[in-house]
């Protein structure tokens, strides 16, 4: 039967092609991004799972007031098996990231296109490669008339982009009822082309706005204000310190260190010629979990401290995403073993 699902895989490159190019063609960004969260989104992924066979699609909507409709919705799909002892999961992700900057693009980055052998668009591969995969995997299994030996779930979540507190977090707190003790859960979120990489672990992540306050003036009289832009760069280039403060590696993940990278930039001043009484950066840590995060934003803070003290600013610290790792699992599990 594997093989007769593998072919039957094979021969659904246009489906996954059209899949792809409906999917990308509405964008699903976090309010907080400038969006209006996954609604539109999962109701044309919803039109297209009910032309299956599942036993069964339901939606698990978190309330977010900015959101449209008022909600973030996260949709199971379900196909029985032969017994209910327990469900293997496929876990994916509806949102995806803004495009950037669009000169940057040279499509349309909600217009998917195919080149050669590449889909080219916004979210094709993070993470629509794998609703469209999941999808894939079950419809053959459908159209074989095949009832696996468990319980399939589909479950394509919202909110993972920004710290999935109306996704997967959402729906453990709220929905525990749904999983069960055995249940096995598979994120196809990345790898490589020969489905050869499995992932068993990842960092910690912290993602932490860091706000500089100094004292706007004229340019030209910068003695009559203190640089917020000036305190916060150095502060930034401290940061990179944290490299060499947290340097231990282990080849299990990709890449083998922590990693403490300045990402969003706020805009300051409008004009070129007034002395910012206030800035605005986020750094993007991804830690290894043989350290504590608590350890990670101690030294952060007491490099900011050291800035206070040399230009006479303020500093806070505002985290937006902040989030221990779990522990890796065993490389002989019974679902690593399985795939």
């Amino acid at each position: 039967m594997k093989d007769q699902i593998l072919k039957k895989i094979e021969s659904y490159e246009n489906y996954g092609i059209e899949l792809q190019r409906g999917l990308t063609a509405i964008p699903a960004l976090a309010p907080s991004s400038g969006g209006t969260g996954e609604y539109d989104k999962a109701k044309w992924l919803e039109g297209e799972l009910k032309k299956l066979k599942f036993d069964s699609i339901e939606w698990i909507n978190a309330p977010q007031p900015e959101a449209k409709n008022g909600i973030r919705p996260n949709v199971i799909a379900r196909y029985k098996g032969k017994s209910s002892a327990k469900t293997i999961w496929f876990m994916a992700h509806l949102d995806v990231v803004p495009p950037g900057e669009a000169k940057l693009w040279k499509t349309d980055p909600y217009k998917m296109e195919v080149q050669g052998r590449n889909l080219v668009g916004r979210g094709v591969e993070d993470n629509q490669q794998a609703i469209a995969s999941s999808i894939m995997v079950v419809k053959a299994m459908m159209e074989l008339d095949y009832r696996p030996e468990y319980d399939i779930a589909l479950l394509f979540c919202a909110d993972e982009e920004t710290g999935s507190g109306f996704g997967a977090d959402y729906i453990s707190e709220k929905r525990p009822d749904i999983f069960g003790k055995e249940d096995m859960f598979f994120v196809p979120d990345s790898g490589t082309e020969d489905g050869s990489l499995i992932e068993v672990a990842e960092k910690s992540i912290m993602w932490m706005k860091v706000i500089t306050h100094g004292k706007q003036c004229h340019a030209s009289r910068p003695k009559l204000g203190i640089n917020a832009f000036k305190a916060a760069s150095e502060l930034i280039t401290k940061y990179q310190k944290l490299y060499k403060k947290f340097p231990k590696k282990d080849k299990l993940y990709e890449p083998p260190i922590s990693t403490f990278e300045p990402t969003k930039k706020e805009n300051n001043v409008p004009n070129v010629n007034t002395l910012p009484g206030e800035d605005v950066f986020y750094m993007d840590c991804r830690v290894m979990p043989c350290y504590q995060l608590t350890e990670v934003k101690a030294e952060m803070r007491k490099m900011a401290d050291e800035v206070e003290a040399k230009f006479g600013v303020k500093i806070s610290f505002e985290p937006q995403q902040e989030a221990q790792a779990a522990p890796p699992t065993d490389p002989k599990a019974a679902i690593v073993l399985a795939l």
